[in-house]
């Protein structure tokens, strides 16, 4: 199998911050390609972070199968660092690029560890306390059958949204649960893989449950360790923040109103609109999770349209810390306020959220980290590259609708005497009506537009008979035109990158634990 790896591509912002270009470094901490800025970096976070203060986040970190504990020993003793990254929970795992962010974060750990002299620990940050249900509850696979399964859980009630943590599999879930066992194939590898995902994913789980357990196990063993939004220690260590950005919320709006301005004038399109009055924090209420806004002399619930004071939210989350969360641009500050983060590693998105970030970090004492781009990767089997190479294709031409692909190998097909012939009549036609046209002209100029419609007429028979030419092209080439949509399946399913709808499960129980191996090895970094 091949591993084609690269950076996923983004907005323009994105794609300059990457490249080094544009005025894209003002916004971010400068290059990700550059040692000194983590060294910087790393200068910075131990102004904050001493022992004690790495004694607490050690608190807040879950250590999978597989992963040295002691690493979290010595993370302490000699001051070390996290390099985070993160996921909204996803059923049976989500999508591919979860395990290609979690392994570009070991391996940039790895790479910083040996230049910086300490331990750097990579650190993934499940985010349970997020209530997106319509992202979170599916996860699509190329089965046996080499067709593509939506495997999806139902919502108990459309009117409420609650944090993912909240919501279990439920007996329904289970039958969804073997609905995706079905589509695996039966190989040396598949056993092992089904009874982790049956073990995961148990009725009386939550999704969140089943995401912790199921990536755990996967990726404990490349030195991964996990936490979670809803851990009671993050929620312990961060609630003092959560409150201040709520007493200094028009403020700090203020600040990403101005970064947004910034970015504006630069030409780059924000990725988070700002919303007037919006705090970025949600509050659990009577519609599940909702945005707080500001109101009067408190704030109101968006989705319910619930008044609450602060006095309200803070006698709430004193009963409950999880009542308060925060959103996706309090998230990373949060983040690094509980955690000695040198780095971030995200997606185009992500990366384009950051840019957003800058100032609103230094509002709150802190420096953002440096954003590290994850990896991509398009896989390519043997099967799929022996059709790529029968067609002689690149891989780029599939992300097309295939009746666009097919038909310019059927017309790329037609014998080169038949298009020579067409051309030749095509040349005839128009030769022999502008000789008919002067001749006559004489007789009754009215007669031109017969002359043109014939012309027109001929025109349109030659097109419908290329079309029939290349429609029976088609059905010479069924089979090998057959294929190729398979391949184009296998590559660009629902017409976006594999890496962005294809589950894991796909290629672990065809290729086993050696696929993480192969993956975690391509990941190649130099700093």
């Amino acid at each position: 199998m091949e591993f084609i790896v690269g950076y996923p591509e983004g907005l323009p912002l994105v794609t300059d911050y990457l490249a080094g270009k544009g005025r894209a470094d003002d916004f971010f901490r400068g290059s990700f390609s550059s040692l000194e800025n983590f060294r910087s970096k790393a200068m910075e976070v131990d102004g904050r972070f001493g022992h004690a203060e790495r004694e607490r986040a050690v608190e807040a970190i879950l250590v999978p199968p597989g992963a040295d504990v002691t690493r979290l020993e010595a993370f302490v003793e000699r001051g070390g660092y996290v390099v985070t990254t993160g996921q909204q929970p996803g059923l049976l795992g989500g999508p591919l690029y979860n395990i290609y962010k979690a392994l570009t974060a070991a391996r940039l750990a790895d790479v910083l560890e040996q230049r910086l002299g300490k331990p750097v620990i990579p650190l993934f940050w499940v985010l349970s306390e997020d209530h997106d249900w319509a992202e979170a509850n599916h996860t699509e696979i190329i089965g046996v059958d080499n067709e593509i399964h939506r495997i999806e859980l139902e919502k108990m009630d459309s009117e409420v949204h609650p944090p993912i943590h909240r919501i279990q599999i439920g007996s329904a879930g289970r039958d969804r649960i073997e609905e995706f066992v079905q589509t695996l194939p039966d190989t040396d590898f598949s056993s092992c893989y089904i009874e982790l995902i049956r073990g995961s994913f148990r009725p009386e789980s939550t999704l969140a449950d089943g995401f912790h357990a199921l990536l755990q196990e996967l990726l404990g063993r490349f030195g991964v360790f996990f936490t979670d939004a809803a851990h009671p220690a993050v929620k312990r260590h961060s609630s003092q923040m959560l409150l201040e950005e709520l007493e200094r919320a028009e403020e700090l709006e203020a600040v990403l109103a101005t970064t947004g301005e910034a970015l504006s004038a630069a030409g780059y399109a924000l990725q988070v609109p700002l919303l007037k009055g919006g705090v970025n924090m949600f509050m659990e209420g009577p519609a599940g999770r909702e945005r707080l806004y500001r109101e009067g002399d408190g704030f109101r619930l968006r989705t319910s349209g619930v008044h609450v004071t602060l006095e309200d939210v803070k006698e709430r989350q004193a009963e409950n810390p999880l009542v308060l969360s925060p959103n996706v641009l309090l998230r990373p500050v949060v983040e690094s306020s509980v955690f000695p983060t040198l780095s971030y590693v995200g997606g185009p998105g992500e990366i384009a959220y950051f840019a957003q970030l800058g100032e609103y970090f230094r509002a709150h004492g802190l420096e953002m980290p440096v954003v590290h781009p994850r990896f991509g990767v398009t896989l390519v089997e043997k099967k799929i590259r022996k059709i790529l190479d029968k067609f002689a294709l690149p891989l780029r031409v599939l992300e097309r609708p295939f009746h666009e692909v097919a038909g310019e190998i059927a017309r790329a097909g037609v014998p080169a005497e038949v298009e020579q012939a067409i051309e030749g009549l095509k040349g005839s036609v128009i030769k022999g009506t502008e000789e008919l046209q002067q001749t006559v002209n004489s007789i009754d100029p009215t007669l031109k537009g017969g002359v043109a419609q014939v012309r027109s007429q001929a025109f349109s028979a030659l097109e419908n008979l290329e079309r029939k030419i290349v429609q029976a092209i088609k059905r010479e080439n069924e089979i090998g035109l057959a294929q190729l949509e398979k391949a184009q399946l296998h590559l660009y399913p629902s017409g976006k990158p594999a890496e962005r709808v294809q589950n894991p499960f796909y290629f672990l129980t065809r290729y086993g634990g050696a696929f993480l191996e192969d993956l975690y090895e391509n990941f190649e970094l130099n700093l």
